[in-house]
């Protein structure tokens, strides 16, 4: 298993990552791995589009998360499927507001917002979100980095080859692991010449968007090499479609037992976090094989 000290010391971060915002103060303790769970608050997700039926139904199922594992939230209210439509700034705030408000009432585990929109971001920060996922790593717009690092929170940069509506189109790569490094190196240096600390910066390559079923398990495999050291990194393959293409094509709410097998396959390669819609699955494994790890 990995998140040993001479793993974290090699890669020149703190055990933990602290951090403040006008929501309180927060902590990740990076000397194991941690659990991002999936909050869908799309109609039309690939997964679990349209599951709850209002905020409160989303918020206990957040909260039931929590109980099972979770470390952090993830919200999102755009989906960003292949060939999804884009929505509006006030679509996706609409959707985000009540379920972010009523669930920072309510936990204490740092919350992530799924989205490529600064003003999104602004709101949400101010809302109590700690944490910006961008699927662009900053590229849609820029600003989003230097609002992240204004506001002091850690943000989540991945590689995407396209957009969501043309990513699947045939995606092609020369060496997918080096262009993916080449990428995630060159956007966290954007990160950080926007003003954020190398260790709120975290790494993720993006499976499956604008990957092949070969890229995608090359990235696995070479996961330790595809994203750079000295950055947090997070793996996010819960339910991919090339997971039920491996499973004789086993519907989304079926690939939560290969989730947690790919997601320690990955710690094994580097991982620190894995972003996944079920904690309980992943949490079971990651205890059985730090159990097994720590063994005589």
């Amino acid at each position: 298993m990995t998140n040993t000290p001479e793993t974290r010391a090699t890669a020149g971060l703190p055990d933990l990552l602290t951090w403040r915002t006008t929501a309180g103060e927060w902590t990740l303790d990076f000397t194991r791995p941690l659990i991002m769970s999936i909050i869908n608050l799309t109609p039309d997700s690939f997964s679990d589009g349209g599951r709850f039926g209002g905020p409160d139904e989303a918020v206990e199922a957040a909260l039931a998360e929590e109980t099972d594992g979770a470390d952090i939230f993830d919200l999102g209210a755009e989906s960003t499927r292949p060939g999804s439509a884009r929505v509006s700034e006030a679509d996706e705030w609409a959707r985000l507001e009540p379920v972010l408000r009523g669930l920072a009432a309510r936990s204490r585990r740092p919350i992530s917002i799924d989205t490529y929109k600064t003003a999104v971001a602004e709101k949400a920060i101010a809302a109590g979100a700690a944490i910006i996922n961008d699927i662009y790593a900053g590229r849609r717009e820029p600003r989003l980095l230097e609002t992240a690092a204004a506001a002091g929170v850690p943000v989540i940069l991945m590689h995407m080859k396209g957009d969501p509506d043309n990513m699947q189109k045939n995606p092609h790569y020369d060496d997918v692991v080096q262009e993916v490094r080449d990428f995630l190196l060159e956007r966290a240096q954007a990160a950080e010449a926007a003003g954020i600390p190398r260790e709120r910066i975290i790494l993720d390559p993006g499976l499956g968007f604008g990957k092949n079923i070969d890229h995608n398990l090359s990235l696995m495999k070479h996961f330790d090499e595809a994203v750079p050291a000295g950055y947090r990194r997070l793996m996010a393959l819960s339910r991919k479609n090339f997971l039920g293409l491996l499973m004789d094509g086993a519907p989304p709410a079926e690939r939560d037992g290969l989730t947690a097998v790919a997601g320690v396959m990955s710690l094994m390669r580097g991982a620190d976090i894995l972003r996944v819609h079920k904690a309980r699955p992943s949490r079971d494994a990651v205890r059985l094989a730090r159990a097994v790890a720590e063994a005589a």
